[in-house]
């Protein structure tokens, strides 16, 4: 499950990202009000956690303007103000639930796992399929006729695009910006090192699919005959 985090006091937002990674879910961070609304405009969230208080455009100004153009991504406020006036505002401009800081660990990932049920369906199916190999989006775990394994945060989402599109020619900067985030300063060939670790994964279970390359234009997830 994918979610988009946004808060300007970085070491609170290091911290929240390293718990929810903790707990399976993939973050993309970002430290104010105009980056939480790029971000929605292009990438696809299952939520987001929106601080009131942050530069550029305030939480109430991003949940607006999200929900004028009619993004439905369920939406957990998490501010220091208490004042019942603001949770209203909140609540009236579409936000989902309401969380004031200081907050306990237990209770953050319970009103998250509230807010995204509310928007699954129950008969969703948490498993991807492409040849012989399935992907369990809960837990992460690649299995194929050899036997599984856990992929770690960043190997998992991109072997979530590729499954999502197989057979389709993703471009490198897809992967650049979905998995590392738009002001990422890592090198392109950071890819080039995940799609080993994928490739040895896949062999290792035996899988009947393999990640190609395809010259200057980006990679491809092809079911072997």
């Amino acid at each position: 499950m994918r979610l988009l985090l946004a808060e300007d006091e970085r070491s609170l937002s290091r911290a929240v990202k390293a718990i929810l990674e903790k707990n399976n879910y993939a973050v993309d961070a970002v430290f104010d009000g105009q980056e939480a609304v790029d971000y929605l405009a292009v990438g696809s969230y299952d939520g987001v956690i929106l601080d009131v208080m942050m530069p550029k455009l305030d939480g109430f100004s991003v949940l607006r303007e999200i929900r004028k153009r009619g993004d439905s991504t369920p939406v957990l406020m998490l501010t220091a103000r208490s004042e019942v006036d603001d949770k209203v505002n909140g609540l009236d401009l579409g936000a989902n639930d309401y969380l004031t800081k200081p907050f306990h660990t237990r209770e953050l990932l319970a009103r998250i796992r509230a807010m995204t049920r509310a928007q699954t369906p129950q008969n969703l199916d948490n498993t991807m399929r492409v040849g012989n190999i399935s992907l369990d989006r809960s837990t992460f775990e690649l299995t194929g006729p050899g036997g599984d394994c856990r992929l770690a945060h960043k190997e998992y989402q991109m072997m979530e695009i590729l499954m999502s599109s197989p057979k389709t020619i993703i471009p490198t900067e897809t992967f650049m910006t979905k998995v590392w985030g738009y002001d990422t300063e890592s090198d392109v060939s950071v890819i080039w090192v995940y799609i080993s670790y994928l490739r040895k994964k896949l062999t290792a279970i035996g899988a009947n699919v393999q990640i190609k390359a395809v010259r200057n234009a980006g990679y491809t997830l092809e079911v072997s005959e």
